[in-house]
């Protein structure tokens, strides 16, 4: 036992070690559209610096840690090897170091923390506060009610001072919790459904309230202003207007397609880097579903882990309604990392961390 634990951290090590290259490089050679959030968050264009908003909040926060100062590749240097310490603490899965699905999968997760988080990155702030999340799930020194308790006032805080979107994430989950106890066939499809719906009926009562729907006034108005720039290639619009009932529901499940099972962007086949990450993010929901099918019909053993789940797939609902394209939906997948990493090896952890 004492070898296969050794293996797979010394792998664990070896591949943090390649991804840190990778980072480093990456800070000097990315397209210049990779820096548009970097170059506000260390630039603050529009004095924007406060503690209310994910941009004012990562202004503040790379000015308070001198980040912004220095050159981006000491960035990479100081940020990477903080997320990947994250992941080691989080727990070294059994045979890490065998060549799977399930671990190649994470591979390229790695490699896509180091390709996003390199430079300044509102993302290295959700990475770090979601783990929190995680820790409290995976020690389980709480009760249930108690974790659930402190999970969701994490989300309320998060909402409140960084994305308002993650306020939508404790309703989701609990609501598709509620369905789950539903006798049905296919209970986990059904599940997801229904969470799409959810986020339907929020579009609508947001509609009541404010006057637009919610993808109507966020994803495509967004969109709307970027129609001829070099990322209009890769956003996510749909087909029919979302001012109306009916076009706002399909909005809502396109989106949802679209960032998660974005098979209606085989249009990009030409562009490798497009598909590489389209391929990993069908995968990565395909192994997410089979490991949630799992908890749903084991929830008496697995109740903690379950709730990780409706936290990760209420999350796709809301990227569903929110994201402008397929490169955003990637890098903020890559923000909910822990929480994926944690998903996909809950029963494989082969070192525990107190």
């Amino acid at each position: 036992m004492k070898i296969i634990i050794n293996k797979n951290l010394y792998f664990f090590i070896q591949l943090v070690l390649l991804c840190l290259l990778v980072g480093i490089v990456s800070s000097f050679i990315l397209p210049s559209k990779f820096y548009n959030d970097a170059e506000i968050i260390v630039n603050d264009f529009h004095n924007e610096i406060g503690f209310i908003g994910s941009y004012p909040f990562t202004i503040l926060f790379y000015k308070i840690t001198l980040l912004k100062f220095i050159p981006y590749f000491l960035v990479a240097i100081i940020q990477l090897p903080i997320l990947y310490f994250v992941l080691y603490k989080i727990g070294v899965p059994l045979d890490f170091n065998r060549l799977n699905t399930k671990n190649f999968l994470v591979y390229i997760g790695f490699f896509l923390i180091a390709l996003f988080i390199c430079i300044p990155s509102k993302e290295f702030i959700n990475f770090i506060y979601l783990t929190l999340i995680v820790f409290i799930f995976k020690d389980k020194k709480y009760s249930l009610q108690k974790t659930l308790g402190l999970s969701f006032a994490l989300f309320v805080i998060f909402g409140l001072f960084f994305r308002s979107y993650y306020l939508f994430v404790p309703v989701i989950a609990t609501l598709m919790y509620l369905f789950t106890f539903i006798n049905i066939n296919n209970k986990t499809i059904k599940t997801i459904l229904f969470s799409i719906l959810i986020a339907v009926a929020m579009s609508f009562s947001y509609k009541l309230i404010i006057g637009k729907y919610i993808s109507e006034s966020t994803r495509e108005m967004h969109n709307l202003e970027r129609l001829r720039s070099d990322e209009a290639q890769s956003m996510i619009q749909s087909p029919i207007p979302t001012d109306s009932w009916y076009g706002e529901t399909f909005g809502v499940f396109y989106g949802y397609i679209s960032v998660n099972i974005p098979l209606n962007a085989i249009h990009q086949l030409l562009k490798p880097q497009v598909m590489a990450f389209i391929i990993w993010q069908l995968f990565v929901f395909y192994l997410l579903y089979l490991r949630f099918q799992k908890c749903i019909q084991n929830r008496s053993a697995f109740r903690y882990e379950l709730w990780v789940f409706l936290f990760i797939f209420s999350y796709f609902v809301v990227q569903g309604m929110f994201e402008p394209d397929l490169g955003s939906a990637v890098r903020h997948k890559i923000g909910i990392f822990p929480l994926i990493y944690f998903a996909i090896y809950y029963d494989k952890f082969s070192i525990k961390k107190r």
